[in-house]
């Protein structure tokens, strides 16, 4: 059966990769992209809403009818923002949408989350990530897909001088990351995307955690 999708935060980097994925998969029948300015690309199965995605009264009236929803909206470089901007953007608009979603009739929720998260953490950025999977938990979606990734491989460097040499060195890490550490192995956005969009078209029930085996066996 064809699902409907629906996304926020397909303008970024995994976003892309998992929009750009979903538009060729004969699975999905639909997808609604919404954000804050309109994407350069036309698809027949592409509807795009121009929104505030801070107020969800400005999209909740173009949820309903979706069966999936997939989410990597977020700061792209957390520590370029206040505390204050990074709970308003990745918990708190994120969380908002999951519950406009919800009253919609949305059953199965996908989240771009991280590897390590826990509302006990004593780090910030995780602590804030914890807090917003213990929320989605309490919606009760009939599905919940969390996505752990740990570092994000991009083709180029888009935040200077830090990003650029974990680009070069990361990927020399993996083969000490065994084990329990093959969680925090690197992985490229292309197939992290193609991953998320993969894992819609899955049958599945209940909450499931998606770390680097799990996400790599979703896009070999």
């Amino acid at each position: 059966m064809a699902i409907s999708v629906v996304m926020l935060g397909a303008s970024g980097a995994v976003g892309g990769q998992a929009l750009t994925r979903a538009l060729v998969m004969p699975e999905v029948a639909k997808i609604t992209s919404l954000g804050r300015r309109a994407l350069d690309i036309s698809h027949p199965k592409l509807r795009q809403e121009v929104v505030d995605v801070f107020d969800p009264a400005s999209y909740g009236t173009h949820l309903p009818g979706h069966d999936a929803a997939i989410c990597t909206f977020g700061v792209g470089e957390p520590s370029k923002v206040s505390r204050e901007e990074f709970l308003r953007v990745d918990k708190l608009a994120v969380l908002d949408f999951a519950v406009a979603c919800k009253a919609a009739g949305v059953r199965h929720f996908s989240l771009l989350s991280s590897v390590g998260v826990s509302s006990g953490s004593k780090s910030f950025f995780l602590r804030c990530k914890g807090e917003l999977e213990d929320g989605l938990r309490w919606l009760e979606f009939e599905r919940l897909s969390l996505f752990h990734p740990s570092m994000i491989l991009t083709p180029t460097n888009r935040y200077g001088i830090s990003q650029a040499i974990t680009l070069a060195v990361w990927p020399m890490l993996a083969p000490v990351m065994a084990g329990p550490l093959r969680k925090f192995r690197g992985i490229h956005v292309e197939r992290l995307g193609a991953a998320m969009a993969v894992n819609v078209a899955r049958e599945g029930s209940g909450e499931e955690v998606l770390e680097w085996d799990q996400i790599m066996n979703l896009s070999p």
